[in-house]
């Protein structure tokens, strides 16, 4: 998985979930058996048969046809959740990683008859933006590690009736990219490929009785698989919007093995259009469920080659990429949810979430002044009859990365519209509605805002004027961070001072000034404390705006002032670096 603030968290060899927030976490119940939760108390021999287009996944000879969801909640609450993916009709999960903690999962799959992909973690995986460089042509301490721990947990779990296949490596061929370029990109790729052929050999020679694998990010990793790792018994993919794609490619570049789907649903974030912010539009969760139906039909369209599939993803986080992919993000069972279930067989549901339309911003979404108000608009449709909750959260992502959701503050119209009131901070924000019916199941939809400094009236008479300050940062991505760029009228450049206490941004104006408004547009380095003075020359300073406890963002005052010069002075940081301004505006009717 190649996106996703906080969507997929690989610690070590083992996946896990973050702790869901903010919202309410539901504990999440089976609705019964869907006819496979029959405990697995025995070791299985699975197999690929057949051959030519008529390829066959089988287990103790009996067909299989891969049902499956990727794993994501802590494997040591796998009892809590297994008997859930059993009412689903899910038959297979499929994780990252394998190793000491892998055991709860493997018991508590089997008990509901639930069978494991086991994967293998490997640097660089997990696709563009992915840490981790190996160098696999040179680096034989790094390959024996991996080869000696999965020989390892091969020993250990070869026996355990959870276990349906080994899957080596995950999306590595693809995430090279980020490490190599060029001839070296091709000879480490070859590398990698040649090394997870060594390691389904080890494999096999301790396991000959469950199939193994590897997966990538796209099928153009499979060349190397087809050339470099002639031992791997079937392949694999991880795709989203081009499932539909894979069957012609598969038949076009000559494929000779069948494949899994290992990851897929909806489209992601690297493979939609943008809106008029600029923020990659994500699918309604309509969009979404359908998304899951239209992957499925495709893949299981390739009679005798695809072999099934584990749709992403079972996962709870409640964040930025939690509303992307997951069928349950904060424990709630949303659209995407029911459609897979429906598509494997699972339990009919009882109760089904609100369905949100239609929702958007009123007015200017490109200019919505901080810390003021903007309406979004949405059409909510409740199937059950259930009254409603609201909540309306703030994301970060495309200011800093962050994946967490944020509730706003927010006034319910009643007339399908909703009063938000702006982030302080300036940049474009994702803005998401949740619905709730109060029985487990939620409803939730994007769109976004960018925030801009509100506008002041009068003449910005600093603007361009002669500035100095305590001390610039010479270094780092953008550097220098010169005083001027905090009186140049562009909010993308920066002043930034040195990581201490105190510092000073001070502005000439030329000649006393009659002074009535201030406007502060902090960087992430922001004051927690601060002081706005003014001087007749340069030495003496009264304070005309004293800050305790600074939030940061776009803060605008009014005074009632004179002086030549005007300086920000700040006494307490609020983060661990320095202080950077975007801008400072001194205001004269």
């Amino acid at each position: 998985m190649a996106l996703l603030g906080g969507a997929l968290t690989v610690t070590g060899q083992t996946a896990t979930a973050a702790p869901p927030t903010p919202g309410t976490t539901h504990a999440v119940e089976a609705a019964g058996p869907a006819g496979s939760d029959v405990a697995l108390t025995a070791a299985s021999v699975v197999e690929v048969t057949g051959g030519d287009g008529a390829w066959q996944l089988t287990v103790n000879g009996a067909p299989y046809t891969v049902e499956g969801l990727t794993w994501g909640p802590p494997a040591d609450q796998a009892d809590r959740f297994m008997p859930d993916l059993a009412s689903m009709g899910v038959n297979t999960t499929r994780t990252w990683g394998t190793d000491a903690s892998s055991e709860p999962l493997l018991d508590a799959a089997a008990a509901h008859g639930i069978r494991v992909i086991a994967g293998f973690w490997l640097q660089p995986g997990g696709g563009p933006g992915s840490g981790g460089c190996v160098d696999y042509v040179n680096d034989w301490d790094y390959k024996g590690e991996q080869l000696a721990a999965m020989n390892t947990w091969v020993a250990a779990y070869r026996d355990h009736p959870g276990v349906l296949m080994w899957s080596v490596g995950n999306e590595s061929v693809l995430g090279l990219q980020n490490c190599y370029s060029g001839a070296e990109l091709e000879a480490q790729r070859v590398a990698y490929a040649e090394f997870v052929n060594i390691a389904a050999l080890e494999i096999k020679a301790l396991d000959p009785n469950h199939p193994v694998t590897s997966t990538d990010a796209w099928t153009g990793a499979w060349e190397y698989y087809e050339a470099y790792a002639p031992d791997l018994d079937l392949l694999q993919v991880n795709s989203y919007d081009a499932v539909c794609d894979i069957q012609q490619t598969w038949i076009d570049e000559g494929y000779t093995r069948p494949y899994l789907l290992t990851e897929g649903g909806p489209a992601g974030e690297w493979e939609v259009e943008d809106d008029i912010n600029g923020v990659p539009l994500e699918p309604t969760d309509v969009a979404k469920a359908d998304g899951y139906r239209a992957a499925w039909e495709c893949l299981m369209d390739h009679e005798g080659v695809a072999l099934g599939g584990t749709l992403f993803h079972y996962g709870l986080e409640y964040d930025f990429g939690g509303v992307w992919f997951n069928l349950l993000p904060g424990g709630e069972k949303r659209l995407s949810y029911y459609a897979v279930s429906e598509l494997f067989g699972g339990a009919a549901p009882a109760n089904t979430p609100p369905v949100i339309t239609d929702f958007a911003v009123e007015g200017d979404a490109t200019a919505v002044p901080a810390g003021g108000e903007f309406t979004v608009r949405a059409s909510v449709a409740e199937p059950d009859g259930d009254p409603i909750a609201y909540q309306v959260l703030l994301n970060s992502k495309y200011l800093d990365d962050s994946g967490a959701l944020a509730p706003a503050e927010f006034t319910e119209r009643g007339d399908g519209g909703f009063t938000v009131t702006a982030p302080t901070r300036p940049g474009v924000w994702k803005v998401y509605l949740a619905a709730r019916d109060g029985q487990g199941n939620l409803g939730i939809e994007t769109t976004s805002v960018r925030v801009v400094a509100p506008p002041v009236d009068g003449t910005n008479v600093a603007l361009g004027a002669p500035t100095t300050a305590s001390s610039f940062q010479e270094q780092g991505d953008g550097a220098p961070f010169l005083p001027e760029h905090a009186t140049d009228g562009d909010p993308t450049t920066r002043w930034a001072s040195d990581w201490s206490d105190p510092q000073w941004l001070q502005v000439d104006l030329g000649a006393s000034t009659a002074i009535d408004t201030v406007q502060v547009h902090w960087e992430t380095s922001f004051a927690r404390a601060y002081e706005v003075q003014v001087s007749e020359n340069g030495q003496d300073w009264t304070s005309i705006h004293t800050v305790t406890g600074g939030a940061g963002g776009v803060e605008t005052v009014e005074v009632d002032a004179t002086g030549r010069y005007v300086r920000v002075l700040g006494t307490e940081r609020g983060t661990g670096w320095g202080y950077s301004l975007y801008e400072f505006g001194v205001y004269s009717s």
